[in-house]
């Protein structure tokens, strides 16, 4: 069931939220949460019913691994439990990677039964993981087997995440108030789903058939110009941004509706001046989650093997070649290598992380220059949009291989973006060529052209990505989220003030506001249900 659904916004969303309430209201909150766990189950079953078994045995075995390891810790149970949702992971998501690439390389003629990717493991096994060693190292404990089962099946968050830290969300079902329906949560959820789901049908929708058709093109042999290329590559970045981030936006809208803050987990990547600063906005859970859970343990377990061999640690903002490569270099490439195969079953993938891996070693270098020369970051402001600039074109060319089929089709996209194809003026532009002869019919061609060729969605995404303010922005002072930034930092909500521009406008409930969401509402029901439904490109991770 999507978000973007007439079956979701019909019915299962106002439904589940009625009856949680009233069940709520009634002064039945246990019965209230077994409600939302019975709503989620059947939500996730809805794609497929044979895989909610496989959602309640990992509940159920990683519930009974988590209660033992709170009461006794245990590093070889830990192990294990890690061990036993990444074989069951590795199994589903890349065992035909594997066969396929043994194959390819030996001819080994290995076979294996069809499998389909259950959807969301990546999503519900991270956050299981994460409970694992949190409650081995004595950060969190639950006894109950419900108040567990909602924390890892909650649908607003199941299928893409935030990926949640059970201290973050299930204190909030102890408080009284959670169960009780708010004039404020309503209107601040509604109105951050709406906006989620105007990004996602009106934006991402809209913008896909310009990516699609490129490297669609490209899989079959069509070798795109440079400047098909980059439109093609433009659009997909511009689609992902509004596809992620307009879940993102749902996600938190209908879990606020019921009273619960989910962590912030997308906050204005383009914005970001350097790739670091990018990862830090770019699907926070996940970095969090990789920095807390891979690459902090890898310069953890440096420092204390150096400590007990009587060396000093290392310190990586000290100029030297072997600190930054041990503390700083390795652990980044491999957590971002890491992230990469996160994304999906193949070498492009790989690719995916390794050129991330590299962008961030090299922008770690410079900061390590920087301060080793004492270059304050105030020196560098003048030159900050030339850096978001390049940031992007990065994250855009590293797309073409989140993107492509496979590694080879996105090499034919890269040679098409390097002008090895040629160029050939897109379509809208070619009125330009007459605009001296006659320069007001050539700029309305051009904008009509614009219009029918099915680039205004384009331009008006990359308008609203530069020029106006996030959701989080908007609606700062309701709340909407807690603050889940990738490094340490404040506690949860409030550290959302650093990432405001001075001046933005703020959300206020009000009778104007309301008539405009309703109407933006409206608006975006009727292209939702006049077209095809489609599916969130992060489902498939």
């Amino acid at each position: 069931m999507l978000f973007n659904s007439f079956e979701f916004i019909g019915w299962f969303l106002p439904g589940t939220v009625a009856v949680f309430f009233l069940l709520g209201v009634a002064g039945w909150p246990k019965a209230a949460m077994t409600w939302l766990v019975v709503a989620s189950l059947f939500f996730y079953g809805w794609w497929n019913p044979a895989y909610v078994p496989l959602l309640v045995s990992s509940i159920g075995v990683n519930y009974l691994i988590g209660l033992s390891l709170a009461r006794r810790p245990s590093r070889l149970l830990l192990v294990a439990g890690i061990a036993a949702n990444l074989l069951v992971l590795g199994w589903y998501k890349y065992a035909a990677f594997v066969f396929d690439s043994v194959n390819l390389a030996f001819g080994a003629g290995l076979t294996l039964p069809e499998l389909l990717l259950p959807l969301a493991i990546s999503f519900f096994t991270f956050q299981q993981i994460a409970f694992l060693v949190d409650a081995n190292a004595g950060l969190t404990h639950e006894k109950s087997l419900l108040r567990y089962s909602l924390f890892v099946c909650f649908f607003p968050q199941l299928i893409a995440g935030p990926i949640v830290h059970h201290k973050e969300m299930l204190p909030q079902f102890d408080r009284d108030e959670t169960f009780r329906p708010s004039v404020a949560n309503l209107s601040v959820g509604l109105t951050v789903f709406v906006i989620g789901l105007f990004k996602k049908v009106v934006i991402a929708d809209s913008v896909a058939p310009l990516s699609t058709a490129m490297f669609a093109g490209a899989a079959t042999g069509t070798e795109p110009d440079m400047a098909a290329a980059w439109i093609g590559a433009v659009a997909f970045s511009i689609q992902l941004y509004f596809d992620f981030s307009g879940y993102s936006d749902m996600a938190i809208g209908a879990s606020r509706m019921m009273g619960i803050r989910l962590p912030l987990n997308f906050a204005s990547p383009y914005k970001a001046a350097s790739i670091i600063d990018f990862w830090s906005r770019w699907h926070m859970t996940l970095t969090r989650f990789l920095t807390a859970y891979v690459y902090n343990p890898v310069t953890m377990g440096l420092t204390k093997r150096r400590l007990k061999a009587g060396l000093p640690p290392l310190r990586p903002k000290r100029p030297g070649f072997v600190p930054f490569i041990l503390l700083i270099a390795w652990p980044t490439f491999l957590t971002m290598a890491l992230a990469g195969v996160w994304h999906g079953a193949g070498w492009q993938f790989v690719l995916f992380g390794v050129i991330h891996g590299v962008l961030l070693v090299l922008n770690h270098a410079w900061r390590v220059l920087r301060h080793a020369f004492g270059i304050g970051p105030e020196r560098g402001r003048p030159w900050r949009p030339l850096g978001v600039a390049l940031t992007f074109v990065a994250w855009t060319v590293s797309l073409v291989f989140f993107k492509a089929e496979s590694v080879g089709h996105a090499f034919t996209v890269l040679e098409g973006m390097a002008g090895l194809n040629g160029f050939v003026l897109p379509h809208p532009l070619t009125p330009f060529t007459w605009i001296a002869d006659a320069p007001a019919a050539a700029l309305y061609m051009v904008a009509r052209n614009l219009v029918l060729d099915g680039y205004l969605p384009l331009l008006t995404g990359a308008a609203i990505v530069w020029l106006m303010p996030n959701t989080q922005e908007w609606i700062r002072d309701a709340g909407i989220a807690t603050t889940a930034r990738a490094v340490a930092g404040p506690a949860p909500g409030t550290g959302l003030a650093r990432l405001m521009p001075a001046g933005t406008p703020e959300w206020r409930p009000s009778v104007p506001v309301g008539l405009a969401i309703g109407m933006l509402f409206a608006f975006t029901l009727l292209q939702a249900f006049a077209t095809t439904t489609s599916e969130f490109l992060y489902f498939t991770f």
